[in-house]
């Protein structure tokens, strides 16, 4: 552990954010969408899905990736990457960071995915199967990488210092934050671009999903689809997208003057060690990843002015979610408000914490809290404060942000208002 002077670790700040989501192409887009209500859902009309349980999800519109590459780049990589390298470019814009007067080797990345390149997979694997292997793409295997996000803003941006791509599932976009917090407090950076991206809507994934029962199954109403936290919720909707934050130390965001937007003040990791897929049952393993991170960030939690939750609209995650808020926060739950962004912008897997975070400092900046739309009956098992369907004005100064992914992998981050 790298530790100032006084004896105190270095604090980690953020400096830039941006986002490529089913709402907007931009942080300025999909914030006025999630302050109106608004659900990225939509039929999916890519490939046939006359078979599948599950026939919508919230797909990422317009994009176009020339804005942030060549083309040449752009033919050789699969969508994932091109929404990472856009959200990136887009948080460096924003912090006003010109890399060409860094040192590179004190510049890193660590941005994850929760599957890859599923999409140049299932293409390429056709191609073998109907044209043989003379036809493969030889760029396929640097394109469905989990890691070539990350490579790539690398090379794209002369980034020479640690470069990474931790993956734990949908838990991958918070996890993405806190180890780039701990490179900057470890002292092997400055800077770190950090978070998750996705781009997962593709024949198989949707399919498999489905045949896991974790889709919803609300075809013909897909804006009124992905319902976390309510009684009649039956399933959660694939999203795709990218979230990306600029972090450096507080001492060289403020050396070179930079708009400080929040502190990162903690993170933790736990285990269920229980299932494959379900999540552990009494919540514990979730629990115990807020009280960590709310220790470690010296919180209590009555001072939480905010949680974004994982919040999948699936029946089991949101009532252990809500079990494991209530171990964590004792009767503090009650008093915080909760909202899962999902509700508005789909369940972008790899992306989806980055994409909550983000989300929580934008209530810090607004003073405006994201909803959980198509929130319309309460579910007694979840019965906490879910800031139902329309944005909520709140001065939030502290916020807690968790993901939860596959294997039982829980994930929390602690952030705090820049003042």
């Amino acid at each position: 552990m790298n530790f100032n002077g006084n004896g105190s670790r270095p604090r980690v700040v953020v400096t830039g954010m941006g986002v490529i989501s089913a709402l907007g192409n931009n942080l300025k887009e999909t914030w006025a969408g999630m302050m109106a209500s608004e659900c990225g859902v939509e039929t999916i009309t890519q490939f046939d899905t006359t078979d599948f349980p599950c026939r919508i999800a919230a797909y990422v519109k317009d994009f176009n990736p020339l804005d942030y590459m060549d083309r040449r780049d752009a033919r050789r990589m699969s969508s994932f990457c091109h929404y990472a390298l856009g959200a990136a470019q887009q948080a460096l814009t924003q912090a006003q960071l010109d890399l060409t007067r860094e040192d590179p080797t004190r510049i890193g990345v660590e941005v994850g995915s929760g599957i890859g390149g599923s999409q140049i997979v299932e293409e390429q694997t056709l191609l073998l199967a109907e044209a043989g292997a003379r036809k493969v793409n030889p760029t396929t295997i640097p394109a469905l990488l989990v890691s070539m996000p990350a490579c790539m803003i690398s090379i794209q941006n002369n980034i020479q210092g640690p470069v990474n791509s931790s993956v734990s599932a949908c838990a991958t976009g918070i996890t993405g934050i806190g180890e780039g917090m701990r490179r900057i407090i470890w002292g092997d950076a400055d800077v770190m671009l950090v978070g998750g991206t996705e781009a997962a809507i593709t024949p198989l994934v949707v399919s498999a999903f489905g045949r896991l029962t974790a889709l919803s199954g609300r075809n013909d109403t897909p804006k009124r689809a992905i319902t976390p936290f309510d009684a009649n919720r039956d399933g959660t909707i694939i999203g795709e997208g990218a979230g990306v934050l600029v972090l450096e130390s507080l001492e060289h965001a403020q050396a070179r003057g930079a708009t400080i937007l929040a502190e990162v003040k903690s993170y933790a990791l736990t285990s269920d060690a229980f299932h494959i897929s379900s999540p552990r049952e009494d919540g514990s393993g979730a629990a115990r990843a807020m009280r960590n991170a709310l220790r470690d960030a010296g919180v209590k939690a009555s001072q939480l002015d905010y949680l974004g939750a994982h919040g999948t609209g699936t029946p089991m995650n949101d009532v252990i979610e809500t079990q494991a808020i209530k171990q964590a926060l004792g009767e503090a739950a009650y008093d915080v408000p909760i909202s899962s962004i999902k509700s508005m912008v789909g369940h972008t897997l790899g992306a989806a914490g980055a994409l909550s975070a983000i989300a929580a400092i934008m209530a810090m900046q607004t003073g405006y809290i994201p909803p959980t739309i198509n929130l319309e009956t309460p579910d007694p098992d979840c019965d906490l404060d879910y800031v139902p369907n329309k944005p909520r004005q709140a001065d939030v100064n502290v916020a807690m942000v968790n993901g939860f992914g596959f294997g039982g992998q829980n994930a929390c981050v602690v952030l705090e208002k820049w003042t």
